[in-house]
Parts: C-alpha cells; structure tokens; sequence
C-alpha cells in the first residue's frame, strides 16, 4: 500500500468501504444488548440462547437455500409451505402409516426434489416468472397441507430419533460432572482454530498476487472478535446442555453451500448468470440447468427445515409454514444479498438469520403482541435493503 494511513484511517475507511457488510453485524450486536437491557438480563442467559439457536435453525435451512434463488434474481415464495408439507407427510408417515424414521425422512427429502424440479421446469422450460410459479405454489401446498391434516389435525409425533432433531444435544464425555458440556467447547476451541487458520492463508495468498489486504493490527483484532464471539456463544451453550444438534444440522449445510458457492464451477456459474444471464449463457454456462438446481436445492432444504420446525414442536400443525418464506428472504437480504443478483453469501446469510430471529425472541421475552412484531420486522427490513441499495450505488 502506497502512503501509510494512520490506524485510525485505516479503521474508518474500511467501515465506510464496506458498509454494507458490517451493518448486519452492528444491527445484530445492538439488538441483542438492547434486548438484554429491557428483559433485564433475561436475553444472555444460557437457557435463551440455547432457545435462540433451536429457534433459528428451520430459518437458516431456508435462508441457504434462498440465497442461492435471490443472487440467481428468482424468488420463492412456495418454500414455507413446503416445508410445512414435510413435516406433516413425515408425522403422518411415522405416527399413522408406521414407517422407520429414516425410510419417512428420505421420502420426503425425494417429494422435496421432485417439488423443485416441477417448479425449476416451469421457470426455465416454460418461461413462467419464478415469483407467479411459486405463488401458485404457495397456494397449492398450503391446501396439500390442510387437506393432508383433515382428518386427524395436529399429530404428536412421538420418534425420539426425530425430536432429538431440534430438542436434543450432542453427548458430552461420559462422567462429566464440571457442568460444562466438554465437547461443546472443544468443537469452539477446533472452531477458532479453523478461523484463525483459513484467515491467515486467505491474508498469505492475497499478499502473494498482491492485493491489498488490512493492517497487522487490524487483521488480529478481526480475528480475535470472530474468536470472543464464538468461545461466548459456545460457553453460553456449554453451561446449558451444550451444543443443539440442530445447530450441527445447520453448520453442516452451511460448510456444503460456502464450498461450494466459493470452490466450484457451480458456484461461479450462480453469481455469474445472477450478475448477467445473457453474458453467462454466451460464454457457455448452462443458465437453464443452473437454476433448476438452485430450485430443486431450495425445496430440499425447505424440507429439512420442516423437519426441524416439526421436531421442535413435537407435532404437525395445519399452521406450519406460515411466513417461513418471509423470515427467509428478510434474512438472505439483510445478510447482504444484493437486490439486483449476482451478489450474496450463504454465512452472511446465517448473520441475517440472527438478526430476525433475535428479534422474535427479545419481542417473545418481553411478552410483546405479535401484530408488533410484525411491525418491527417489516421497519428493521425495509431499513437493511434501503440501506444496501444505498451503498451499492455509491
């Protein structure tokens, strides 16, 4: 770097350069003190952020897989009640048909598929816009849904290999008797090794072709920030009952999509057809082929997340589904995905996530009506994509 800038500078001009990606991470922190201070200590208690991860994890789920549709410039607006559909067909293939667990998740897992490749075709064979096939969509498999329930209403299910989905924890070492889940804080120790390691090797191979890259000072901070969040979180969770395995379900899905949007040729191939279809198709990408899978990959993950929502609840509901989808593209645009495609990040999507649900569950803690969540949800959205749309003009 040319002339030496002052740390301060240097710290400035990076926040003005890249606005937009650290507002999520200032909204998120603001939010959750703000919500420790009016519950009055309530929010930062092991119990609650135990709650908020299990909370959050069916949210997550879809807002990987809407990532993938938003930079693609599509939507779907049908994934809520997909996922809706799959936990109701996996209750009723368990509890009322008898089926092992497995057998009834991998069913639904291939109805999901089949639910994307309908919708895929649709858009790319016969040329109907994404947002009216999936509304259609919306409407179609929230009457699957009903009609599926008709007869028998809410079903308790009852497997406790599916419960433990969204209830249970990984085990900890046998014996343990400190209480704090041992496991839980190795995972976080392996954890911000895995940062600080790929941090460092990013750093090394962009000095190495010489592009430019934060000061020493600020690249340690960095890194020490990301590491005091996760040892937090994971002790919050280790004086609990440790890690949630649907937290694992989500850090799994997640590592899969970050590899492959940013080590593969599907990848490239999804933020170029989002930055420009017709220069992509031109220069040989199979646009139509590409967003099938983006398609298909959405109404899988729409059911997984319908088994997490149902294993939570321990029942299929009539209601499950509903404004899925909302929380899900609130939390894909608030973690940075660009409006106009081609731009967006699965984790930062996560960090979306957490922004919107932290908001339910302050809002829960104090006890404040629904139709005001709403409200709030719909203000903080309409901020965070005005926000974007800003910066990404400057």
């Amino acid at each position: 770097m040319g002339t030496k800038k002052s740390l301060g500078k240097e710290v400035f001009s990076l926040l003005k350069e890249n606005a937009a990606s650290y507002m999520m991470y200032f909204a998120l922190v603001v939010i959750m003190l703000v919500f420790q201070i009016w519950t009055k200590g309530k929010f930062f208690t092991a119990q609650n952020i135990s709650n908020l991860f299990n909370q959050a994890a069916y949210v997550a789920v879809l807002a990987i897989g809407m990532t993938l549709i938003l930079i693609l410039r599509h939507i779907d607006l049908s994934c809520g009640y997909v996922a809706g559909l799959s936990g109701a067909i996996a209750a009723i293939l368990m509890e009322k048909v008898g089926i092992n667990v497995w057998l009834s998740m991998l069913i639904v897992l291939l109805m999901g598929l089949a639910i994307g490749f309908y919708q895929g075709t649709l858009v790319t064979k016969f040329g109907i816009p994404a947002f009216i096939t999936t509304l259609a969509g919306m409407f179609i498999f929230r009457g699957l849904l009903t009609r599926s329930l008709a007869s028998t209403g809410t079903i308790i299910v009852t497997d406790k290999t599916f419960k433990a989905m969204c209830q249970g924890f990984i085990p900890d070492i046998p014996g343990n008797r400190t209480g704090v889940h041992i496991v839980t804080m190795l995972i976080a120790l392996i954890a911000v090794a895995a940062v600080i390691f790929f941090r460092i090797r990013s750093r090394k191979n962009r000095q190495k072709y010489n592009f430019p890259v934060v000061s020493l000072p600020i690249f340690i901070v960095g890194i020490v920030a990301v590491s005091v969040v996760i040892l937090f979180a994971a002790w919050m969770l280790a004086i609990n009952k440790g890690l949630p395995i649907s937290a694992c379900i989500v850090a799994v899905i997640l590592g899969a999509y970050t590899f492959m949007l940013s080590k593969t040729k599907l990848g490239r191939h999804i933020y170029g057809i989002g930055g420009n279809d017709q220069a992509a198709e031109l220069s040989g990408v199979d646009v139509k082929k590409v967003t099938l899978f983006a398609f298909c990959s959405m109404s899988v993950l729409a059911a997984v997340a319908g088994f997490l929502y149902t294993s939570r609840l321990s029942s299929a509901t009539p209601t499950a589904g509903l404004a899925f989808e909302m929380d899900a593209i609130a939390s894909s645009y608030i973690g940075g995905t660009a409006v106009s495609g081609g731009v967006g990040k699965v984790t930062n999507a996560i960090i979306g996530t957490f922004v919107i649900m932290s908001l339910t569950n302050g809002m829960n803690l104090m006890t404040i009506d629904i139709s005001y969540q709403y409200i709030v949800k719909g203000i903080i959205f309409i901020i965070a994509v005005a926000f974007d749309v800003r910066s990404r003009k400057k």
